[in-house]
């Protein structure tokens, strides 16, 4: 190998081993399969961006208070393949959304299956490992 091409393979290994990594979490660090959640309200935010979807809900509790949760869906592309597309959720659209509480305590939940403003029932684009979310009555 000449020195120019040693010099490339070095930038090159340089420029790769510098950028910042994207951890991809596992689903029980972050989640608890044994919290199943049950969240309904207004979509305010959409963060349609790779390596997860994120979206907000605005959830009122029995008092009438008002909570803001923050969503987490696959991937876009997975998403995609489950049936979403980029527009099918806007700011407004009331959803319900099944999934899990964070472990954390936070206000944050991972999607198993979101019924949309338009009805459909679409997959969270989550690999959990978790049972399965119960079907409603008469579905």
């Amino acid at each position: 190998m000449n020195r120019s091409m040693a010099a490339m393979c070095v930038v090159l290994a340089v420029w790769a081993f510098s950028r910042p990594a994207t951890a991809h979490h596992s689903f029980a660090a972050e989640y608890d399969r044994n919290k199943p959640v049950t969240l309904t309200g207004p979509v305010t935010k959409v963060e349609w961006t790779n390596p997860h979807v994120y979206f907000h809900i605005a959830v009122k509790d029995s008092a009438g208070a008002t909570t803001t949760w923050a969503i987490e869906g696959g991937a876009p592309n997975t998403l995609y393949r489950a049936g979403w597309r980029r527009e099918s959720i806007k700011v407004g659209d009331v959803l319900t959304v099944h999934g899990h509480l964070a472990r954390d305590g936070t206000n944050l939940a991972n999607m198993r299956t979101a019924i949309l403003a338009d009805g459909r029932e679409v997959l969270g684009g989550q690999q959990d490992g978790g049972p399965s979310v119960p079907k409603r009555p008469g579905r």
